[in-house]
């Protein structure tokens, strides 16, 4: 038997902050109680007032591998996921060569067994021609079906209205959808290059992608759901004409869902000039009371997951002229403290925060024993300190590309440990032991 006690602990969770200290037994938590005493061999962490929450989980993330591996792997960036809080991710379809067949999504499960800092899972991939496939995926082992109706890498945007027809009648688990017309889309690209030729701005790409690409797309993938009753979760929302397409209650309620992003809420188009390509994304960042409007959501329950939809690129690729400067950013280890900005300046709770990124997750695609500090859950566990700073440089940013957009920033709160299924794997700034993800179970 291996036991932890954390004594002194603020716990944050299921809404509320109580102090006392949690029971570790192994991989899950055993009791939590105002004073717990054991006797024998036991390890006591003394948490001392600061905060512990549980870890977070990441529905939206692109580690690259396998193919891209000059840009990132599933061990660098797990490893950059846990100093960051984020002790469970899902990674999409769209590495080299796609998930598109059950053979290639084990293929990354294998990889993940002895690679992955945190939990893992792997979203099935989708195109116009591998229905057979996806009506393979189990759902109790996948935590759901990606669908690109937007531009994407590879052969993975499935435009085909009659194929997007029999994928919502007929997937057996949650669709997940990138939402923007690409008819829109090319049309904006073409009139940018009319206007500036090969020298688009950055600054462009906020109505390259515009609004009306997303809304029309969002809708589109809406009205399907509505028409098959498909469990749909819309991934990144950007604007405040989507917003009103959801309601707002619990997730657990819902048959449609939607999540938004931490560079959606934290950048707007102003940053452009400033940051450029590094802050190039799908869809793209787009104008302050867009931003402001998804914090409102996110308050109010209509956008149900905060994630990061951490996607890194090399420095080389980011510096490229616009055209070619591929889109993403890599945010998945400052994403609690981008939002811990937000709960700073007094805009959201450290309750609503782990809500939207552990608890609601977990209920979203129905994740077996996680998301929680209850007893009987597995052991995933973030020690913060809202007392602490972070400043953001080189020295100490985990991703392989070396580099992030909030580079000489300093944000609030400092991560002091992070336990994956009770086993200490970051303690106060130095990333200890093995990988010890293990794969995500799902309740269907």
């Amino acid at each position: 038997m291996k036991d932890i006690v954390f004594k002194e602990a603020r716990i944050i969770n299921r809404g509320k902050i109580t102090e006392g200290d949690l029971w570790v037994r192994n991989d899950r938590i055993e009791r939590i109680d105002p004073s717990i005493q054991l006797k024998g061999k036991v390890t006591e962490v003394s948490v001392n007032g600061r905060h512990l929450m549980p870890g977070v989980i990441d529905d939206q993330v692109h580690f690259r591998e396998p193919g891209l591996e000059h840009k990132a792997t599933i061990y660098s960036e797990s490893r950059a996921g846990i100093a960051g809080g984020v002790t469970t991710f899902m990674e999409m379809p769209n590495t080299r060569p796609p998930a598109l067949t059950q053979e290639l999504l084990e293929d990354k499960y294998r990889i993940a067994s002895t690679n992955a800092w945190g939990n893992y899972s792997f979203f099935m991939g989708t195109s116009n021609d591998n229905l057979d496939e996806i009506l393979k995926t189990d759902p109790t082992k996948v935590c759901g079906v990606k669908v690109f109706m937007g531009s994407s890498t590879g052969n993975m945007l499935v435009d085909n209205l009659t194929v997007l027809e029999k994928l919502f009648e007929s997937c057996p688990t949650l669709i997940a959808t990138h939402c923007e017309d690409e008819a829109t889309v090319q049309a904006n690209l073409e009139e940018a290059k009319s206007r500036y030729g090969n020298q688009i701005p950055p600054s462009a790409h906020a109505w390259i992608r515009s609004r009306e690409a997303c809304y029309l797309s969002s809708s589109l993938a809406i009205d399907l759901a509505k028409r098959y009753n498909t469990r749909l979760h819309i991934l990144h929302i950007t604007t405040k004409e989507e917003i009103e397409l959801f309601t707002k209650g619990n997730v657990q309620d819902k048959r449609i869902t939607a999540e938004a992003c931490v560079h959606h809420m934290y950048y707007s188009e102003q940053d452009y000039i400033e940051l450029g390509n590094l802050i190039k994304c799908n869809p793209s960042i787009k104008t302050s009371e867009d931003r402001a409007a998804i914090l409102k959501a996110v308050l109010d329950d209509r956008i149900d997951i905060i994630a990061s939809d951490h996607a890194p690129h090399t420095w080389e690729e980011k510096s490229e002229p616009y055209l070619q400067a591929p889109s993403g950013l890599p945010l998945i280890q400052h994403s609690l403290l981008m939002m811990l900005s937000h709960w700073r300046d007094g805009n959201i709770s450290l309750e609503k925060i782990v809500e939207k990124m552990c608890h609601t997750p977990a209920l979203c695609f129905r994740v077996t024993d996680r998301g929680y500090l209850d007893e009987g859950t597995y052991a995933d566990i973030v020690m913060l300190d809202t007392k602490k700073e972070t400043l953001i440089s080189k020295e100490n940013i985990l991703y392989k590309c070396a580099w992030s957009p909030l580079e000489g920033k300093t944000l609030p709160g400092k991560i002091e440990g992070t336990w994956v299924n009770g086993t200490l794997v970051y303690d106060n700034g130095v990333v200890v032991g093995q990988p010890s993800g293990k794969r995500l179970s799902f309740n269907y």
